[in-house]
């Protein structure tokens, strides 16, 4: 299935203005929101608004949309800068501050901090398997195998330059698709590691 949830037919109907669809991403993806809102804030009434701020922020700028593109990155940003945004706010108060720390403190929690890196590496992956062959498998024996460009030429009997070309046209990719700093970011750190 298309975005997990969504044909690229049904993203046009949600740029379009379609609520039923809007609706199915909303069922989809609001706990998913949540939690990633949950992790910044430690607070369950800021994170419900995070979870409704994301979502209005979403429907006011659907026009935006890619249709052959994953919503939840897009979502994912969106949910982020909105809890950056609730975080600085608390800053400015000592006493929310403190509340925050004494919250991070006990209950920070590995495993969804795991989870939200594997959601991007999948994403990511998502995007390595659509490059054309010769570059996945340049791409893959670059980060994945770790072998140099001139390995990779002798092993594919292909020249460097031919391999620096694919890795260069395969990162370009990835950028666009990635289209956001945030997740530019997420990238250099699940293709270096």
């Amino acid at each position: 299935m298309y975005n997990q949830l969504l044909y690229k037919e049904d993203i046009k109907q949600l740029i379009a203005g379609d609520e039923t669809v809007f609706r199915l991403v909303y069922g989809f993806y609001s706990s998913k929101i949540y939690k990633l809102a949950y992790r910044f804030l430690k607070d369950q009434e800021l994170s419900e608004e995070i979870v409704q701020e994301t979502f209005i922020t979403f429907w006011l700028n659907r026009d935006k949309l890619d249709p052959d593109v994953d919503l939840w990155p897009y979502l994912y940003v969106i949910t982020k800068r909105l809890s950056i945004n609730s975080l600085k706010q608390i800053y400015k108060s000592t006493d929310n501050l403190k509340l925050l720390i004494q919250r991070t403190i006990l209950e920070h929690n590995p495993t969804e901090e795991h989870m939200a890196a594997e959601d991007l590496k999948i994403f990511t992956q998502k995007i390595i398997d659509q490059l054309p062959r010769q570059q996945q498998l340049v791409f893959k024996l670059s980060r994945n195998e770790g072998l140099s460009y001139k390995e990779i030429a002798d092993k594919l009997q292909i020249s460097q330059h031919t391999v620096r070309n694919h890795m260069i046209q395969a990162l370009k990719t990835l950028k666009t698709h990635l289209k956001s700093a945030d997740l530019i970011f997420f990238l250099a750190i699940i293709i270096h590691h």
